[in-house]
């Protein structure tokens, strides 16, 4: 009869602790969903830069369109 107990303990004891776990891990998991504030600023930064290379690239465009009309064509690998 007291080994029967002990099964019984042992088998509720492991799923309190498993329910434990995937309860502990869910909650970190659903708190590292969203970004922190932090990161938010570093990707508006990030975004801002690109958008900077992204208006020197098309000046750099216009002015090579008008200096050397023909660069386009000069490269190996199509745009």
């Amino acid at each position: 009869m007291g080994e029967e107990i002990f099964i019984v303990f042992s088998v509720f004891g492991s799923l309190v602790a498993m329910l434990g776990l995937v309860l502990h891990y869910s909650t970190k998991w659903k708190a590292m969903k969203g970004l922190s504030a932090e990161d938010e600023q570093t990707l508006e930064d990030l975004r801002g830069e690109a958008e900077k290379m992204e208006r020197r690239l098309d000046s750099l465009e216009r002015i090579l369109d008008d200096e050397v009309p023909d660069w386009r064509s000069r490269r190996h690998d199509p745009l």
